[in-house]
């Protein structure tokens, strides 16, 4: 079954993959920018981002990696492993001071844990033009140089419901990260510029600036503390009732 492109409302897996591994230790730096026909302001603090990679492990706590996730702080990637952190302690104290009840009696620090295998990634490259769905075209013979590495071209292809198709191109090496890299659903290797499109003629892309090696440590891989760690039922309680409570907010 075909996943979304959205991670963020990612199930938790319990089966884990073995695949070969890239040995690409450092840090790769990018720059981000309003590219649309309507200019948009990016923050200072978003203009350039990093992800650290080791192997198949990467971390990042740059805004532009970190849009699907609603409130994250940080993700942390290890072969298929997926660990979000995820900061939710001032919307969880609002609500509580509007008088919600949640089982979970910590802050809204919790980290969210989802682990895949190989399988669920071995449609990604069958034309799929299913509303919602969507599939990739690694494009063939069409390189391009970044950051001092050679780029290859893929296409993501996802189809609206009036059956349109809305296509991003995104240049990566497969020389870097993770075979299949669940930070960005599932693609072979670490992108290296993509174009994300916001709406009404906005876009921000991002570009590798500087691939630096080596200067990683295993302490960058490490997760932040004050983060709660849940249980698979208690993570899903959790999510029920901060929606339902989010709902009762709005509606009122």
């Amino acid at each position: 079954m075909k996943r979304v492109f959205s991670l963020a409302a990612a199930v938790l897996f319990t089966v884990s993959g073995v695949f070969a591994q890239n040995t690409f230790k450092g840090i790769v730096k990018y720059k981000v920018e309003s590219t649309g026909t309507v200019a948009m302001t990016i923050p200072e603090a978003a203009a350039t981002a990093e992800i650290k990679v080791d192997g198949n492990s990467l971390f990042t706590k740059s805004p532009i990696f970190l849009m699907n996730y609603i409130g994250a702080e940080c993700v942390l990637i290890n072969n298929l492993k997926n660990t979000i952190c995820m900061d939710l302690s001032m919307y969880v104290s609002y609500l509580r001071s509007q008088g919600a009840e949640f089982d979970y009696q910590g802050s809204g620090k919790i980290l969210i844990k989802d682990e895949s295998k190989p399988s669920d990634f071995d449609s990604l490259e069958i034309k799929d033009t299913e509303p919602g769905h969507f599939y990739y075209e690694y494009v063939t013979g069409e390189t391009k140089e970044i950051a001092g590495k050679t780029a290859k071209k893929m296409i993501r292809h996802q189809y609206d419901e009036d059956g349109v198709d809305h296509p991003m191109v995104m240049w990566y090496s497969d020389e870097i990260g993770p075979k299949i890299n669940v930070l960005f659903s599932g693609i072979k290797g670490m992108p290296l510029e993509c174009t994300l499109d916001a709406g009404e003629g906005r876009a921000i892309t991002y570009t590798a600036t500087e691939i630096v090696n080596g200067k990683v440590k295993e302490a960058d891989f490490l997760l932040p503390d004050g983060y709660d760690s849940l249980s698979e039922d208690e993570l899903k309680t959790f999510f029920e009732q901060f929606q339902e409570e989010m709902e009762l907010l709005q509606g009122e």
